[in-house]
């Protein structure tokens, strides 16, 4: 395996659920194929569970890790080619990310959108850099258009705990006081399709995502009625990428909270983390049954060790 930047670069989705449900079951069963590799992260972007899990999951595999944050640990880079580096950017990535390959087995990278410029986003500057010049495999630890880790995550998520064979899921927009990317949502769109479930969509008018990612997706615009007969609801803001980068709906009726499910609904309810309490989710969804996040955050460990093994095996 070269690369982990999307659900393309799963041969088989079932496979690799199949052997993920197995390291969750026994984490520790290849606990020497990673003997004498190092795991580089590199974090142009801050990062709790994306850092810890990649960590834990490395050392799991018997892997030595080092981490380097961007700007702080090390030199800014530069990524224009051509460029007169007379700047505030010390080293260009064509040197760096070789030099970081020398150290490294593997490499995983972080790097966020900018949301001002929707053609340079998503154009992926910063992992197609990479995978030109570091001469070792990338894992994407979210880029701009994407967060594969999370979104494989979440399918062992509802793997682990589905009541039926082909569950409903809905991906429902909420809110956010702060204009986010849409890699989450594009992510988890992407495997969702690839997976034995029904997958919609639930936002206001003006927050359709790329149709690259959501294809013939049913897309819903009452969030109520979206989440009839859901068995999995996963929130996440997103802001647009038609008027790309910009919030234009801040209204709180679209925040997830109980009263949006009936008593008796099984139905639960996903997001990634971090989440605002409050905004995005009620506290009463949040410290309730109907929560995974938590499930969802301990199985990022089992999505990188999976993602991390194929790399070492093949």
């Amino acid at each position: 395996m070269n690369h982990f930047l999307s659900v393309k670069d799963v041969d088989q989705v079932d496979n690799w659920l199949t052997e993920a449900l197995s390291i969750k079951e026994n984490p520790f069963q290849y606990a020497e194929l990673g003997k004498n590799k190092t795991l580089g992260l590199i974090f142009f972007n801050s990062s709790l569970r994306t850092r810890m899990s990649s960590q834990r999951a490395a050392y799991n595999l018997g892997m030595n890790v080092i981490v380097m944050n961007v700007g702080t640990d090390s030199w800014k880079l530069e990524f224009e080619d051509g460029s007169v580096m007379a700047g505030d950017k010390a080293e260009h990535v064509r040197e760096g990310a070789a030099v970081m390959g020398q150290y490294c087995d593997i490499l995983g990278v972080r790097a966020f959108a900018g949301l001002t410029d929707r053609e340079k986003d998503y154009q992926e500057e910063v992992l197609t850099a990479f995978q030109a010049y570091a001469g070792v495999p990338i894992i994407s630890l979210e880029s701009a258009t994407r967060h594969p880790l999370q979104s494989f995550a979440d399918l062992i998520t509802i793997e682990s705990t589905r009541k039926k064979a082909r569950p409903k899921v809905v991906l429902s927009w909420a809110p956010h006081p702060r204009a986010l990317p849409q890699a989450v949502a594009n992510s988890f769109a992407e495997w969702m399709l690839e997976a034995e479930v029904d997958l919609s969509i639930t936002h206001p008018k003006g927050y359709e995502l790329d149709p690259e990612f959501v294809k013939d997706t049913p897309v819903i615009y009452d969030q109520e009625e979206a989440f009839e007969g859901a068995d999995f609801v996963y929130v996440k803001n997103w802001s647009s990428y038609k008027r790309y980068g910009q919030v234009l709906n801040t209204e709180v009726t679209w925040q997830v909270r109980e009263s949006l499910f009936t008593e008796n609904s099984q139905c639960y309810v996903m997001h990634c983390l971090p989440v605002r309490r409050n905004v995005v989710l009620a506290d009463d969804i949040l410290n309730g049954p109907r929560s995974l996040v938590i499930e969802q955050a301990a199985n990022r460990v089992v999505s990188a060790q999976t993602v991390l093994k194929q790399m070492l095996t093949t």
